[in-house]
């Protein structure tokens, strides 16, 4: 990657968590009733459509009534086709069939011995509940709390607890290490297991750090270092050292200040480090914090509640937050007595392929991130028809607005997008003026050109902007058709 395009991606804010209170029910997928097809209606203009977007590789769509179940337009329906993001949407089915839409993961601060006159006599440790979602103000709450109850002290050792999920480094190991999208995944999460990296330009050098920023608190993080090297190449660079996650950053490559964040490879450690911090702070002071390979037995002092799962679900199909779809789908095989990632991707598909009547879906992760997951556009749009409507998917999608010639149209469209190098994707539901509800997935690939990237070239490939830009426009154009063509 060279200076200019390093420079054109740094700045990375915070998710946004404005998260409004979710329903308490379980709305669990119930299987609609399979109705034989009568066979999809002729592509006609479509064709044409498709032939101008001049996508190279492969484009396949299913179009089905969601009413009889009928598949009513498709090309190539049945091409077993990379979902990139849309793989969301059989996660969220996943979770909420073996979770409940009422789920809620649950972080705790547990004390093994009684606390005597502020001091817990013995170990105090943070317990991960697998939640994929807690922030650095979440931990100050639980900071907050301990402070409350009068504990100043511990006795024993401060520890810290991830095994409520599998730990895996990274979702995707054919990414590039630095991408803030690719981090780690366990029971015990922070920040959607980011750290934030800040440069200030002073004088003829720079001032950098870590922080776990927040909206309320922005804590200095000691777990994760960083430093600037003499190169032009690689523009990042890491390593783990005494149980430090190390970053060297060119220094060329840096303009007068910025931000941004990369991912945490140990994560149960970075959410110790940040509370121990936020508990000196509200006046508990704790050792350097230590893995414990067991979970703990004790006094449970303090605990912290996510927002319901349907909510942690909306929000992860609004942003498309590749860990959360990894901890939901991870905790729900677990249900299933699925314990290790490797299996829960395979688990995943095996559930789709039995409760949607479908064929050959083939997932590697929960989140679309690895390039070797496939499912056809038939399969995907058949799911939809057949789990979505008792799940109430629809209502978690993102509302998406379709243009034709510059005017937006009056169909209401809820989908999840989905973007690899050379891949893009929707898959969702719309409803007519008319009132017609139809569900649908687009799938354009080209997996030759993909795969033939280099490892620089996969954060920003030469083409790759303008090719997800002609796809985005087919899928628009398609829908227009759609609701000319199917109205009612």
């Amino acid at each position: 990657m060279d200076r200019r395009l390093f420079l054109g991606t740094l700045a990375s804010g915070l998710v946004t968590r404005a998260w409004a209170e979710a329903p308490l029910t379980s709305a669990r997928p119930v299987a609609r009733p399979a109705v034989a097809s009568a066979g999809p209606a002729p592509a006609g203009v479509a064709f044409d459509l498709v032939a101008a977007a001049q996508l190279s590789g492969r484009t396949s769509y299913a179009l089905f009534d969601v009413k009889s179940g009928r598949m009513i337009e498709a090309l190539d329906p049945g091409e077993p086709m990379p979902p990139a993001s849309t793989a969301k949407a059989i996660t969220t089915l996943y979770a909420l069939e073996h979770l409940g839409a009422g789920y809620r993961f649950v972080t705790k601060v547990v004390a093994t011995g009684p606390v005597q006159n502020g001091s817990v006599a013995g170990d105090l440790v943070l317990v991960g509940g697998g939640d994929p979602t807690l922030t650095t103000d979440g931990l100050a709450e639980l900071a907050a709390t301990l402070a409350a109850l009068g504990v100043r002290g511990v006795e024993g050792r401060f520890r810290v607890w991830g095994g409520a999920l599998p730990y895996i480094r990274e979702i995707d190991p054919d990414q590039p290490e630095w991408l803030g999208y690719n981090p780690a995944v366990a029971g015990l999460n922070l920040n959607f297991n980011r750290v934030n990296f800040t440069w200030k330009r002073e004088g003829q050098g720079y001032t950098v750090g870590m922080n776990a920023e927040d909206r309320r608190n922005v804590p200095e993080v000691s777990v994760a270092r960083v430093r600037l090297a003499e190169r032009d190449l690689p523009v990042y660079a890491y390593d783990e050292k005494g149980g430090f996650e190390d970053w060297s950053v060119s220094r060329q490559a840096l303009g007068g200040g910025g931000s941004r964040w990369l991912p945490v490879r140990h994560p149960d450690l970075y959410a110790g480090d940040v509370f121990r911090t936020l508990a000196a702070a509200a006046g508990l002071k704790l050792p350097a914090p230590e893995v414990m390979q067991r979970a703990p037995e004790g006094q449970v002092l303090a605990e912290r509640g996510s927002d319901d799962l349907d909510e942690i679900l909306r929000q992860m199909m609004r942003y498309s937050t590749n860990m959360t779809a990894e901890a939901v789908g991870m905790a729900a095989s677990l249900r299933r007595g699925v314990a290790r990632h490797a299996a829960s991707g395979p688990a995943m598909s095996a559930w789709v392929g039995a409760r949607a009547g479908v064929q050959g879906a083939r997932f590697v992760d929960h989140s679309g991130l690895g390039g070797a997951s496939r499912i056809s556009a038939e399969a995907m749009a058949t799911a939809l028809v057949r789990l979505g409507p008792g799940a109430r998917l629809g209502p978690l999608m993102k509302e998406i607005g379709v243009e034709e010639d510059g005017v937006r149209l009056p169909a209401t469209v809820r989908a999840k997008t989905g973007t690899l190098n050379f891949v893009s994707a929707l898959a969702g539901y719309f409803t007519t003026p008319q009132g017609r509800e139809l569900a649908f997935a687009i799938f354009s690939a080209d997996v030759a050109r993909r795969d033939a990237l280099s490892e620089a070239e996969r954060e920003r490939p030469k083409g790759g902007k303008a090719w997800v830009k002609r796809a985005r426009g087919l899928q628009h154009d398609l829908i227009a058709r759609w609701s000319h063509v199917h109205a009612g």
